[in-house]
């Protein structure tokens, strides 16, 4: 079951206390050349998550696990990955990481460093159709095989009344087992972020045009 924040009835605690629960957070980046008006929104879409995701905690209990993708290994291992990765999901994952809640690794090494190298070749662009056909054919079957592991990962380590983090980019492939409630953060500032995605590009598309 799916629910987005902002847009979901509000039943009883209860309702939810013995099962499992998911907070899906979306993951937006930025780069030392980020321009300086996706940075006011970045910083507003990060401010925004955080105050969603204690509203949840409110409603459903405190987070007692936190996965994150990209990130190769739990613990402390993988928060010293988090913090050069995406330092806001960090702070929020590190505020949380005390006692018995720790992060932990959903992701297969392999599968993931596969998965990143068939990207850099789709980013390459290619000349002809035949190669581009074979490489968008490996990076979809290895993106399924990730998308697989991540969710038996999931299945395998959220236990009943368990409220978990998932920080997981927008448009992911990856199927939650059915009997986990699953809530979307869904900050105002995202859909801010994508209108301005939307307007560089086709600004772009109009100046090569």
């Amino acid at each position: 079951m799916s629910q987005e924040l902002g847009k979901m009835e509000k039943p009883e605690v209860n309702s939810f206390k013995q099962n499992r629960r998911l907070i899906q957070v979306p993951l937006i980046y930025s780069g030392k050349d980020s321009p300086a008006d996706y940075l006011v929104l970045y910083e507003k879409f990060w401010q925004q998550v955080g105050e969603q995701i204690v509203k949840l905690e409110n409603r459903l209990g405190s987070v007692t696990r936190i996965y994150h993708e990209t990130a190769s290994a739990g613990g402390e291992e993988g928060l010293k990955m988090l913090e050069a990765l995406n330092p806001k999901s960090y702070g929020i994952v590190r505020e949380r990481c005390k006692g018995d809640v720790k992060l932990d690794c959903i992701e297969d090494v392999e599968l993931l460093e596969e998965v990143m190298d068939w990207e850099r070749c789709l980013l390459m662009g290619f000349l002809g159709e035949k190669v581009a056909r074979k490489v968008y054919g490996f990076y979809n079957e290895t993106s399924r095989k990730r998308c697989e592991h991540i969710s038996r990962t999931i299945d395998q380590t959220l236990k009943e009344g368990d409220v978990a983090l998932l920080f997981i980019r927008e448009g992911h492939m990856v199927q939650f087992p059915q009997d986990v409630d699953v809530f979307s953060v869904a900050p105002p500032a995202l859909d801010e972020i994508q209108r301005w995605v939307r307007e560089r590009a086709a600004g772009k598309e109009k100046d090569q045009g």
